[in-house]
């Protein structure tokens, strides 16, 4: 009986989870011969989904991105609501992962060097802000509390687990606070 076909949407899923796998367990340096090994592909039906490991890499944040906006898109409260997106962001920001690929160093250190990546994150951080900024919380609001979750982002990537969960859920809850109001903070 002939093997299982492949189809490219899954053989793509595939090769993006081993990917995380490997960049895990190898750190940033890991090859694509690596990364095929671990999705159960040649190299070459890698390189038809990814043409060089940068395009994997970009693969990678494009995915972890459009499950951020999912996530953050799930939480909105209903349109006209002041602050309904920031709000989505501080929770979706504080939400706990089963498995976040992106609290491993060995993962953001593969994806910081890679120019594409760079301006991908540029591109989210740019929707994020328009999303935040246009929420209807005074200017003041909106930039403090976008600083404070890049702020929370960075620490739990390099801090992580050094935070008591009761710490982390009271730094949430003074920043919800923060879009009860709509007026200038000073």
């Amino acid at each position: 009986m002939p093997g299982e076909q492949r189809n490219a949407p899954r053989t793509r899923r595939e090769v993006l989870d081993a990917a995380a796998r490997a960049l895990v367990a190898n750190g940033p340096n890991v090859s694509l011969d690596a990364v095929a090994k671990e999705a159960g592909v040649s190299k070459g039906g890698l390189l038809h989904h990814f043409r060089t490991k940068q395009a994997l890499l970009a693969g990678l944040i494009d995915e972890w991105f459009e499950h951020y906006d999912a996530a953050v898109e799930s939480l909105l409260e209903p349109e006209g609501t002041p602050g309904r997106w920031t709000r989505a962001h501080i929770r979706a920001t504080f939400a706990e992962e089963e498995d976040d690929l992106w609290a491993h160093p060995s993962v953001v250190t593969a994806l910081l060097g890679v120019p594409e990546v760079q301006q991908r994150i540029d591109t989210a951080a740019d929707r994020w802000r328009r999303q935040t900024d246009s929420d209807g919380l005074h200017p003041q609001r909106a930039d403090l509390i976008s600083r404070a979750l890049d702020g929370v982002t960075l620490s739990d990537l390099l801090w992580r687990g050094q935070e008591t969960r009761e710490h982390r859920e009271s730094t949430r809850d003074l920043l919800l606070k923060l879009t009860e109001q709509d007026g200038p903070l000073v």
